[in-house]
């Protein structure tokens, strides 16, 4: 896997898109883009498509229309990156959408918890991807929380972003 950040040539993910794999719930299938953002273009999207004028850490932008998320709804390509992940691959895999994370954001989140930038990295693309496949913590009861939890342990990640913010 690749990332291109803007105006940057492109670098290794370091293990990002093999650790999303490897780590994603069973039932995870398909293809998902990852993009690692500068925080004033989160800041463009988070505006657009959640009305929230500041940049946030992780935003995820489901590729069908009947999914379960409640924002963002639209899948967007942010161009900035371009960079896939193919989950337990099938032969024609299916594109379940995007992950869309701030690199300032992450950077900062994982100086303040005292992990590597890797590290808030994953715990961000885990917590994407479980919105991808139609968790919403927001109006769920838990339940993302509750697989968030047991898969960020079984990956040996530390708490999770819901855990954070609860």
């Amino acid at each position: 896997m690749t990332v291109l950040s803007a105006g940057t040539r492109a670098r290794p993910a370091k293990g990002l898109g093999v650790w999303l794999a490897r780590h994603a719930p069973k039932r995870a299938r398909g293809e998902v883009t990852i993009a690692i953002i500068p925080d004033r273009a989160m800041q463009a999207l988070n505006r657009r498509f959640r009305e929230v004028n500041k940049a946030t850490d992780v935003l995820s932008f489901p590729a069908e229309a009947g999914s379960k998320k409640t924002r963002p709804t639209k899948t967007k390509r942010v161009g900035s990156y371009v960079g896939r992940v193919l989950l337990d691959p099938p032969l024609d895999p299916p594109l379940l959408g995007e992950i869309v994370i701030a690199r300032g954001v992450a950077a900062r989140q994982a100086r303040a918890l005292g992990h590597p930038l890797g590290t808030e990295l994953r715990v961000l693309a885990l917590h994407g991807l479980l919105h991808l496949l139609g968790y919403d913590h927001e109006v769920d009861k838990g339940e993302m929380a509750r697989v968030e939890t047991r898969l960020r342990r079984r990956a040996g990640v530390p708490r999770g972003l819901i855990a954070r913010s609860s």
